[in-house]
């Protein structure tokens, strides 16, 4: 399997990564996938003119010259696509999010009806059997109104996503905390392993990553050193 992970965090091993990377050991215990990760903050990739040249052209690519139609070429191929980064603002990183902009070469302008009465641009490629997995993580104590903007975006954007939303991420980094982190990225190991062969997470899977490690209460008073 050909996996796709773009990582959207500013940095290389931040506290989402950890997640991720947790998860691809899992995948690859169940076969030998070949993975190929984009530290999307060393590429440069313009924010998109809304030209539609890329339409004009109908070939797939962004007519803007830089770092993206590399991207856009291993994109169309990947059988999983692992959008990896932290809550910025109820959203993504603005560094991914041009990223995302510039996906639209993938689809035409022409428009359709879907039986769900969703309007959506015809896809220029066949991305029945792609998969999209978006893990976010996020400095909060809970994820309850953190993340509501961030999964319709995604649910709209994305091929059949399964969506991890994490909470209290930056305990991730914390030696101190480990005795409850370290349990969370064995979860994740577990729940990449499962996935690798269903290719899909069940809400009961969903339901247990994402539970906060500790107490609302008592995360609110450790970062503000109380």
């Amino acid at each position: 399997m050909k996996i796709l992970v773009l990582n959207g965090s500013p940095k290389k091993k931040s506290d989402t990564f950890r997640l991720t990377e947790a998860f691809l050991r899992g995948m690859n215990k169940a076969g030998d996938h070949e993975v190929n990760v984009i530290n999307v903050i060393e590429k440069n990739i313009a924010p998109c003119m809304g030209c539609f040249g890329c339409w004009e052209q109908g070939k797939g690519h962004c007519v803007i010259e830089d770092d993206q139609n590399a991207i856009l070429d291993l994109y169309v191929k990947a059988d999983l696509i692992i959008w990896s980064f932290p809550l910025y603002c109820y959203s993504m990183p603005s560094h991914l999010k041009a990223l995302l902009d510039r996906t639209i070469p993938l689809v035409k302008m022409d428009m359709v009806e879907e039986d769900d009465g969703t309007v959506r641009h015809e896809a220029l490629a066949d991305f029945s059997k792609m998969h999209t997995l978006v893990i976010c993580g996020c400095g909060f104590p809970d994820w309850d109104g953190n993340f509501d903007a961030l999964r319709i975006m995604c649910d709209r954007c994305f091929c059949r996503p399964d969506i991890l939303c994490v909470p209290e991420t930056p305990m991730l980094n914390i030696p101190a905390a480990a005795p409850v982190a370290d349990p969370l990225l064995a979860k994740f190991e577990k729940a990449g392993e499962e996935y690798s062969s269903s290719l899909h997470l069940s809400p009961e899977i969903i339901a247990e990553l994402e539970t906060p490690m500790i107490p609302k209460e008592m995360y609110i008073q450790n970062v503000n050193g109380g």
